[in-house]
């Protein structure tokens, strides 16, 4: 480690105001506490050299945390975006009968590329089906759509969120809120 000069510390470490009576009452002498031999300030300096360092690392790894929740905001974003893009063409497919929350409705597609929703799905169509299947999907309440291959899930989901509210619900009446 270099050894500074103290000139060049004094400049750049600052050191309480020396009072000699604090309160108007003198409990030490001053000329013997107030010394301070010159590796007391370089050894104040390096201290405070440490903790700039710890405090910029510690800022770093906390704006990095930050950075990834952002990233991590930004894929949901996304995600949710495109969700919002999917749900919309699924409502403009053609379809000849009033659409209903909680009920699943099958994608075909016809020779000439229209879509179009049907309530039949292939397993009932049997080998007569007459068009290219894509898909299954429940509309949701709010509207939304999920893919048959997220419905379990998604209706999992929904049990833990409705005993969540129920649990919730149940603590407010009794607590009287």
């Amino acid at each position: 480690m270099a050894i500074a000069r103290v000139e060049d510390v004094k400049g750049k470490v600052h050191l309480v105001e020396a009072d000699p009576a604090p309160g108007g009452m003198q409990l030490v002498n001053p000329y013997r506490t107030n010394k301070s031999q010159p590796m007391d300030l370089v050894e104040l300096a390096s201290e405070i050299q440490k903790a700039d360092k710890f405090v910029h690392a510690n800022v770093s790894n906390k704006l990095q945390v930050i950075a990834e929740q952002v990233r991590f905001l930004q894929e949901q974003a996304r995600k949710v975006l495109e969700e919002a893009k999917d749900s919309a063409n699924l409502h403009h497919v053609a379809c000849n009968f009033v659409k209903r929350p909680g009920n699943i409705y099958y994608l075909y597609r016809r020779p000439s590329g229209q879509k179009y929703f049907s309530m039949l799905s292939p397993k009932e169509w049997g080998s007569s089906c007459p068009h290219e299947y894509l898909g299954a999907y429940r509309m949701e309440h709010d509207h939304s759509w999920t893919p048959e291959d997220q419905i379990e899930a998604k209706t999992a989901d929904q049990q833990v969120i409705n005993k969540i509210i129920s649990t919730s619900s149940t603590l407010s009446i009794t607590m009287g809120d």
